[in-house]
């Protein structure tokens, strides 16, 4: 006699108990644009560089187009542009190819070296907000598109400005890049998390938000100091208020459209975020 399989459906009233109600237990960072180097200039300065010496300039929207992915896959979608691309053939006679991917890439390890220690600054606020967090017993993890061999030279220079994360992924540390979400899993594994919707990501670039949300985490874009407005902290502060607020209002709408739950401007403005995203746990609301 056939054994017949049935289906069990739960009801939502028991699937209810198994939700997380909180704390928020981990907070996990980008770098550039997010903790360091407001308007994430060091990369965007690095890229140009590199494609200049190389014959074929770029422009710095172009520069920024990719960011986020880890830095190889950023060249390569630099070089497919279809301007640059035409702009390469143009120059060298030639298309593209795989071993100018290399050779470019090559070089941005060695230009960025340079400029990562150029561009290294603390966001202001970003070592007050990481305290506060400590203080209500939240790991601090990390995330960024660099790669480990850029990290080596950046992450002591920022620990002697007192930025040390309790954990460190880099592209170079995973399978895959962003918009993947295992950096992001990465640091729950080893930060022990109880729960990924005790996690929040903090990032200001569409593919690292993207990688927050597959992960299953909270995720808070940046808009202000981060690659969606991209200009200095010098430059940032000789502008007016209505200046301000016409660089900032498409750059909070593109990350709201990538899908964040939150938008800020800044890291300074993350304190409260983290109260309502606890209290959004607490009232059984899931990521």
């Amino acid at each position: 006699m056939q054994q017949r399989n049935e289906i069990l459906s739960v009801d939502a009233a028991d699937s209810h108990r198994r939700t997380y109600t909180g704390p928020v237990t981990t907070a996990i960072f980008d770098w550039a644009g997010t903790v360091i180097d407001f308007g994430s200039i060091a990369p965007v300065a690095s890229f140009r560089q590199v494609f200049e010496e190389a014959g074929v300039p770029i422009s710095e929207a172009e520069a920024r187009a990719p960011m986020g992915a880890a830095k190889r896959e950023h060249v390569a979608k630099i070089l497919e542009n279809p301007d640059v691309r035409a702009r390469w053939h143009a120059a060298l006679g030639q298309s593209p190819q795989e071993r100018d991917v290399d050779v470019l890439y090559a070089e941005f390890l060695r230009v960025d070296e340079l400029n990562v220690s150029r561009h290294s600054a603390l966001i202001p606020g970003a070592l007050e907000t990481i305290a506060a967090l400590r203080a209500r017993g939240i790991r601090i993890g990390s995330t960024t598109g660099y790669p480990r061999e850029v990290m080596v030279n950046l992450a002591p220079i920022a620990a002697e400005r007192g930025y040390r994360p309790d954990h460190l992924c880099t592209v170079s540390d995973v399978a895959r890049g962003r918009p993947w979400p295992d950096m992001c899993l990465a640091n729950a594994l080893a930060l022990g998390v109880p729960n990924v919707r005790s996690c929040v990501v903090i990032d200001d670039s569409p593919t690292g938000l993207e990688a927050g949300l597959a992960a299953g985490m909270w995720t808070v874009g940046i808009a202000a100091t981060g690659n969606e407005v991209g200009i200095s902290l010098d430059e940032w502060e000789k502008l007016g208020s209505a200046q301000r607020m016409e660089l900032v209002a498409p750059a909070r709408e593109r990350l709201a459209r990538v899908g964040a739950h939150f938008v800020i401007d800044s890291i300074a403005d993350l304190l409260p975020v983290i109260d309502e995203i606890e209290a959004r746990l607490a009232a059984s609301v899931a990521p």
